[in-house]
Parts: structure tokens; sequence; C-alpha cells
């Protein structure tokens, strides 16, 4: 895996760079500011980009936005979000442009390197990471609409793909069967009206409705 990286800390960026390295991942390019990221992006061509929000000169949202930037050039490219808080301006931004190979992490998740790295590879592969205070936050502003008709069984199981997580994840987590997961995977569809799109499709607008995008 080829990842160019935008983090303006120093110490960050460079333990990034060996973390990355220690578990076979490749950091074509290492930058300090947005601008860097753009131009290393059309240099090296790579399949992840791992970026800080908050980057120098504003240390507001230049991070994002050229998130932003890259996803509407390459809507194919997998990105993943760091913050230092759950920013659920930037995150609703990202997400509003598709969830396939997005993540959006805060930066303490980093110091668990299995979940970190896991994280990584699923965006990379097409599919999506949201940190689990970030999918709260969001979930907080939830209006009366079908979600409220799900039970809290089914909330777990909701959250738990907005993060990410395949149905033998959710399993794992809750301690249920595979099964059972499904058919409560398939009562969400049925509750928020998803019946007559593909399986993969559903996902990704339960994961949007869940969250409000």
């Amino acid at each position: 895996m080829r990842i160019v990286l935008a983090e303006d800390s120093v110490l960050l960026r460079e333990g990034l760079i060996r973390l990355l390295g220690s578990a076979g991942m490749e950091v074509v390019a290492a930058v300090a500011d947005a601008d860097e990221l753009l131009r290393a992006v059309d240099e090296h061509r790579p399949d992840l980009v791992v970026t800080d929000v908050r980057m120098p000169p504003s240390h507001t949202d230049e991070g994002l936005r050229a998130a932003l930037v890259l996803r509407r050039q390459r809507p194919d490219l997998a990105i993943l979000v760091l913050s230092q808080y759950v920013e659920e301006r930037y995150a609703t931004q990202l997400l509003s442009t598709a969830t396939g190979g997005l993540g959006y992490l805060l930066k303490d998740r980093v110091a668990d390197v299995t979940e970190f790295l896991d994280a990584l590879r699923r965006v990379a592969g097409g599919g999506t990471a949201l940190d689990p205070e970030v999918v709260a936050q969001l979930l907080l502003r939830r209006h009366s609409d079908p979600l409220e008709r799900l039970t809290p069984r089914e909330h777990e199981v909701l959250a738990l793909i907005a993060e990410g997580r395949s149905n033998s994840g959710i399993a794992e987590i809750l301690v249920v069967s595979e099964s059972a997961v499904g058919k409560h995977i398939n009562n969400i569809f049925m509750k928020l009206e998803l019946s007559g799109v593909d399986k993969d499709h559903r996902r990704v607008l339960a994961v949007l409705r869940f969250l409000k995008v």
C-alpha cells in the first residue's frame, strides 16, 4: 500500500512513518501542509491519503479542504482524515461526497496500533472507518424520522456499520451470531425503506441516513 501522509506535527509525522513502515506500508511522501499534499498526490498517485484536518497556515480546515479537492479529482482515492477533536461540520462535509474509501478518526486512536492499522486497511480497501465519538456526535443531531423505528439493538448494529464494521466484526463485538446480525440489518433496511436497492448500496444509504448526511 502506497501512502501520502500530511501532518504538520513533526513528531506525529515521523512516528506515523515508522509505524506504517513497520506494518509493510510505504509512505511515498510525508508533507506538512495542504498545498504540498495536493502536489504529492499528483506526483505519486498513492493508494491512500492520511491527512490532518488542521494544517498551516491558518490551522483551521486546510487538510479537510484538500481532502475534498482530492475526492472531487479522484473519487477512487482512499482518504483517512485525522482530527484532534470531533469536528462535526468537517466530518459531514467529507461524508457528503460518498462513504466508500473514507475514514475519519480522532488522533487518540493512533495509540491503539492494531485498531488504527485495521482502519487504514479498511479504508484502502474501499470501506469506511468512522471514529465512534464522531458517530455519537452526529447521532445527537438526529430528528424524528424512520430511524426512530429502530430498536436499541438495531441502533447499535447501524452505529457499527457506520464505523465500517463487517457483519462478522459486528457479531464479535455484540457477542451474537452472524445470522442474528444479518436479521438485524435486514430489519434496518426494511424500517428505513431501503428494500429496493442492492445490498451494498443499502448499507451506504443506511449509514448516510444514520449520520443525517
